[in-house]
């Protein structure tokens, strides 16, 4: 999941300065509607990596974390699910989320809107166009068109939901929507942290009050993958961890979304009527290294539309949230990583390149 912003810097030292605006694309939608189109544009086309991870064909099914036992009143339910979620942070950084209360019927509108959203003309996508990493509502293609050398094969819409909530003018009943859903997926997100801060040893609501969770941001993403005439040379998005703390995404049926499990690419086909989660850079930082956030990427391929819709779940902006001191081993020195704003760390990642954790090491204390 990632943002846009019209600034660019060299990939080793990522910049707060900002550029003019990038140049105006043709959205990917567009193109892959070209009549005729058998080729890709060179712009698109990545070149074969030499030491490219392959793809993996484990059987190793993904963690399952069963939501309703998360919250039971059953103390050894709770704390039995509480370890699996400690496991499954640890091994994997990702896991489905099922039993989580927010009904399917809302999740398929969720998904459905955002199709009609990409469905509307060029003209009223384009009064979606944003300028900034932190303009609420965005609408554009690629990644950071004005620093990216090569153009990923996917459009988007990015749109803020909290502290303040902000929608799109069309389509009339994506307002509604949206803000019913985003706010049943932060309920089942502040549970799901309170979790992770239980599953590390720490007060359940430790991860809450260090990163403000009340005021936290939310950042709706969602993403269309159209069909690619040559998948095999093109990327929907190339692997990159997230920022912030939780990313709860759900998608249509069309798979794409790899994930780096023991140095293999592994797909992932999730379980219908499920959250896909996936703890994020700050989680990593909270946790001072023990959860770690986790590269994955979007591939295309040349038959079915592929729409996934993320809500990520961020600190408040002005929260500088740093390793929690109690994980802090006896004779451990410094923390692990330095404290930033966390609207700072948006800026550093998003007006930059997508370059797996490179801003993530950007903040990592050296001296450990």
């Amino acid at each position: 999941m990632a943002t846009t912003a019209p600034t660019g810097s060299p990939p080793s030292q990522p910049s707060l300065t900002h550029s003019p605006p990038p140049r105006k694309l043709t959205s990917v939608k567009a193109l892959s509607e070209s009549p005729g189109l058998s080729s890709i544009p060179s712009i698109y086309t990545f070149p074969k990596q030499p030491n490219h991870e392959p793809v993996s064909d484990t059987k190793e099914p993904i963690p399952t974390i069963d939501f309703s036992l998360l919250i039971s009143s059953n103390p050894d339910e709770r704390s039995k699910t509480i370890r699996e979620l400690g496991k499954a942070c640890g091994d994997w950084g990702f896991f489905m989320v099922t039993n989580h209360g927010v009904p399917e019927r809302m999740m398929k509108a969720m998904i459905e809107v955002c199709r009609e959203f990409f469905e509307l003309t060029e003209e009223e996508k384009g009064e979606c166009e944003g300028k900034h990493v932190l303009d609420p509502i965005r609408y554009g293609t690629s990644f950071n068109p004005s620093v990216d050398k090569i153009l990923y094969w996917r459009d988007y819409l990015k749109i803020f939901q909290h502290p303040a909530f902000h929608s799109p003018s069309n389509p009339p009943s994506f307002r509604e929507i949206a803000l019913d859903y985003s706010k049943r997926t932060r309920g089942v997100m502040k549970e799901i942290v309170r979790g992770i801060s239980e599953s590390l040893g720490l007060e359940d609501k430790y991860i809450e009050k260090a990163s403000n969770l009340e005021n936290c941001l939310q950042i709706m993403i969602a993403n269309l993958y159209p069909p690619c005439p040559q998948p095999e040379l093109a990327m929907g998005l190339p692997a990159h961890s997230d920022h912030g703390l939780l990313t709860l995404l759900i998608q249509n049926d069309t798979v794409g979304l790899q994930v780096l499990h023991k140095d293999k690419w592994v797909n992932i086909h999730p379980i219908p009527n499920s959250f896909l989660a996936n703890i994020g850079d700050h989680i990593e930082i909270l946790s001072h290294g023990k959860y770690k956030s986790v590269l994955h990427q979007a591939v295309v391929n040349d038959r079915d539309v592929r729409i996934s819709i993320a809500l990520a779940h961020a600190p408040a902006a002005d929260a500088a949230v740093s390793p929690a001191p109690m994980l802090l081993e006896d004779g451990q020195n410094p923390l692990a990583y330095q404290a930033m704003k966390y609207k700072e760390y948006v800026e550093l990642q998003q007006s930059n390149k997508l370059d797996g954790k490179s801003c993530l090491e950007h903040i990592r204390n050296r001296g450990i």
